[in-house]
């Protein structure tokens, strides 16, 4: 029996707002339920920060390679934010959801909108922050943007916010364990759709109807 296909967790949020942190650790307990999942690796133009790698954090191309593959078809999502393209390869994904992996999109609600127009049945979730003064705080913190570039983050931060209608779950990362758990909870009821649930529960019912008529 060819395995169920995977669900598509889109998360959002504003830089900063902690979606890879929340991702990453939801997906270290599915791993340790032998549930699969996969971290969809975005293509990015812009330069590596310090301790990111090639393949592990993004796939680092140039502009020239990027845009080839928006060319070719390549991209299940593409947008550019604050001077640099960033993209979802549409291959990896359907691979990955093809072999029963979870996948989930760490990407902006740019992506995002494109992703839920092409995959209606991609679960969308928004991670917001508890207040200005807490994300200005973590942006500031990671110490990788200059002043000017944390604001204006922080501008554009509060025109991404007004797109959480769009999404069928909000989550507000005020505690990271509370996050964690919230993001934990939608994964789990995802996994019980009917979709995914059919083969046990036609197994099932095949077994009530095998003992019946043996009856």
């Amino acid at each position: 029996m060819s395995p169920t296909i995977g669900e598509l967790f889109i998360v959002a949020s504003p830089s900063g707002g902690g979606k890879t942190t929340i991702i990453r650790t939801v997906m270290a307990g599915m791993a340790d339920r032998s549930c699969k999942s996969h971290f969809s690796v975005s293509h990015t133009t812009r330069a590596p920060r310090e301790g990111e790698r090639d393949g592990v954090d993004y796939h680092f191309v140039d502009r020239a390679t990027f845009h080839g593959m928006i060319d070719r078809g390549e991209f299940l999502e593409w947008a550019e934010y604050v001077g640099n393209l960033y993209g979802t390869s549409l291959a990896a994904v359907e691979a990955q959801r093809a072999a029963g992996c979870d996948v989930f999109l760490d990407i902006e609600v740019q992506g995002a909108r494109q992703v839920r127009e092409r995959v209606p049945d991609s679960i969308g979730v928004f991670i917001l922050p508890p207040s200005l003064k807490v994300l200005r705080q973590r942006l500031v913190a990671r110490g990788t943007d200059s002043p000017e570039t944390v604001e204006r983050r922080i501008r554009i931060a509060t025109m991404e916010m007004a797109e959480y209608p769009g999404f069928d779950y909000v989550i507000i990362n005020d505690r990271l364990d509370e996050a964690v758990q919230a993001l934990g909870a939608i994964v789990q009821a995802a996994r019980l759709r009917t979709r995914r649930r059919a083969p046990l529960a036609q197994r099932i019912l095949e077994s009530f109807q095998s003992a019946l008529v043996e009856a």
